[in-house]
């Protein structure tokens, strides 16, 4: 099984940055797609930014130019970069990452986070 930790969540003013970090441990033979979500209270779960295997990057359109995703393959991990914080971006984020843990199209996973709280104030 393999199994996310997220780190980086908190309380910000209107304006900061803040940096959300989540790495995949457990057996992995190889990592596809990483992205984070986030949810506030009463709205759906929502996309916030991706990046694939070939290190192709999407955003919502709330959060770009603001918002970086980035991956480090050697250590399972994928990071968050936010900038220019908002009130509007206060939510619960949830990291989420799919792969294989064996060469065998049989052992893919698709693990999410325990999600780390960010609170804007403004």
């Amino acid at each position: 099984q393999v199994q996310l930790v997220e780190s980086g969540g908190g309380l910000v003013q209107a304006g900061g940055s803040l940096r959300l970090s989540c790495a995949a441990s457990g057996i992995i033979f190889s990592i596809n797609s990483m992205g984070w979500y986030r949810q506030a209270p009463g709205k759906q779960r929502e996309l916030v930014a991706g990046i694939g295997s070939g290190d192709s990057t999407n955003y919502a359109d709330s959060v770009k130019g603001r918002f970086t995703i980035s991956r480090d393959n050697a250590k399972n991990t994928v990071y968050l970069q936010m900038n220019s914080l908002k009130p509007e971006d206060t939510a619960v984020y949830y990291c989420r990452i799919t792969g294989r843990r064996l060469p065998y199209s049989s052992t893919s996973f698709d693990s999410w986070g325990q999600g780390t709280q960010v609170t804007v104030s403004s």
